[in-house]
């Protein structure tokens, strides 16, 4: 499967706004982005015309690489959403936050969507008593997410039991004493804070 393997902070760069892949280090000033807020490569510093065609097709890529997903999958997650009832965007959306990766960083359990991606394919949980290594799984409405039995006393988990529960999404909940979470409704559009446009993702797949 294709992977990502050069710096993350580039993407941030190229798509001019800030991300949040690397964790902690995208909250600190020695984030590349806060020194070199402009397109990485020799030629990015120069001001551009952008068409409405480059537009929509940054909008798509920034959504993409927010979520840490591939061209192909995330086609898939635009014609699903463009099946189901509703708006389109919004219900794209919907299902990226459902992503069993994206859920344990929603939960405050990895510091970024890579490292819960991590945690999940090292096999650290289980949805409904039950073990789930994929990070693309879809959870769904009433599923309980938990560390296994045996990875509690990891000493990465004892951290996360001391730590405070911060600004929660309204539709999870997550006990760091017990580590265990669940999922209490499917997010809206309200609910994801990410600067996506998300109707330019969808003028560009329907063209």
């Amino acid at each position: 499967m294709a992977k990502y393997t050069e710096s993350k902070c580039r993407l941030c760069r190229r798509e001019g706004a800030k991300l949040f892949l690397k964790g902690e280090k995208c909250f600190k000033a020695c984030c590349p982005f806060e020194s070199r807020p402009f397109a990485p490569g020799q030629h990015g510093m120069a001001r551009k015309k952008i068409s409405e065609y480059g537009l929509q097709l940054r909008e798509k890529q920034k959504c993409k690489r927010i979520y840490g997903v591939l061209e192909g999958q995330f086609r898939k997650y635009y014609e699903r959403a463009d099946r189901m009832k509703g708006i389109t965007g919004e219900n794209m959306l919907s299902l990226l936050e459902r992503r069993f990766d994206n859920v344990i960083y929603r939960m405050g359990i990895g510091s970024s969507r890579s490292q819960a991606r991590q945690l999940v394919t090292h096999a650290h949980f289980t949805i409904n008593g039950k073990k789930v290594d994929i990070a693309s799984y879809e959870v769904k409405v009433g599923d309980v997410i938990a560390v296994k039995e045996g990875r509690k006393d990891n000493k990465y988990f004892a951290e996360i039991k001391q730590m405070k529960v911060g600004a929660m999404p309204k539709w999870l909940e997550f006990n760091p004493e017990t580590l265990e979470g669940k999922i209490l409704a499917n997010p809206t559009r309200e609910d994801i804070d990410s600067n996506i446009a998300e109707h330019m993702i969808v003028e560009l797949y329907s063209k």
